[in-house]
């Protein structure tokens, strides 16, 4: 049984923690950093109505987008959908909700959210009736600027390439990308690691996320990357 000290789990332990119409955050680029066996756990426990955050919704067969692509989000908010058809479609359909956030902007709203603010302002958007639409619209010093709320959410999964028992976490190269955002932004963080190994022998230089925004770890049963070559 994981706990404070020791929070590695099996995925049955963590089965409860993932219910209809709950808040979803994710890491991963287009597949890559999401965290694979989690996502297929999602599909075989029928989780469905998901409100969902990340970078984008990956492919139809790859990634968070197996979800949308079997119909089990209701919502997304993302920087794009474009890799992924079926969003589009479902999109267009008015049977998914999307709230796009420019990339940069999506990643410091998750930060804003993991460090405990509001929200942030950015002159990014303001300008695009379709990003502007319905967000506060605040001056400082004379100038103009859109407020973006913080995003947060009710459970975040997250990959890495090596954790310890404690939930410190060493990511594979652009693997990292949006997972330790997503990891302080959540309500409660489930890791899922290529290998775990024992406390002490991760070099502390290596360490990018802190094993302080952990609650529980999964060994990953693996990644099949074939896609990439296909």
């Amino acid at each position: 049984m994981c706990g404070h000290l020791n929070k590695i789990c099996s995925y049955e332990t963590i089965e409860h923690l993932f219910q209809d119409n709950m808040t979803l955050m994710f890491g991963g680029f287009g597949g890559v950093g999401s965290p694979p066996t989690i996502i297929n756990s999602i599909l075989e426990w029928r989780i469905k109505d998901l409100t969902i955050i990340g970078n984008d919704t990956g492919f139809p067969h790859i990634g968070i987008g197996q979800l949308v692509a079997d119909n089990r989000v209701k919502k997304v908010i993302a920087s794009h959908i474009g890799s992924n058809p079926i969003a589009g479609s479902l999109m267009s359909e008015g049977k998914l909700e999307v709230e796009f956030s420019p990339q940069g902007i999506l990643a410091e709203r998750i930060r804003a959210g993991g460090v405990g603010l509001k929200g942030i302002i950015t002159e990014i958007g303001i300008d695009d009736p379709y990003l502007n639409k319905g967000k506060k619209i605040i001056e400082v010093e004379g100038n103009p600027y859109m407020f973006e709320s913080a995003l947060t959410s009710q459970v975040g999964i997250v990959f890495a390439k090596k954790a310890d028992p404690f939930g410190n976490l060493v990511y594979d190269k652009s693997a990292r990308n949006t997972n330790p955002l997503v990891a302080m932004a959540s309500d409660i963080t489930i890791v899922e690691a290529e290998e775990i190994v024992e406390t002490g022998e991760l070099d502390p230089e290596e360490v990018v996320t802190s094993g302080v925004f952990v609650d529980h770890i999964v060994l990953s049963k693996g990644v099949d990357w074939k896609w990439i070559w296909e």
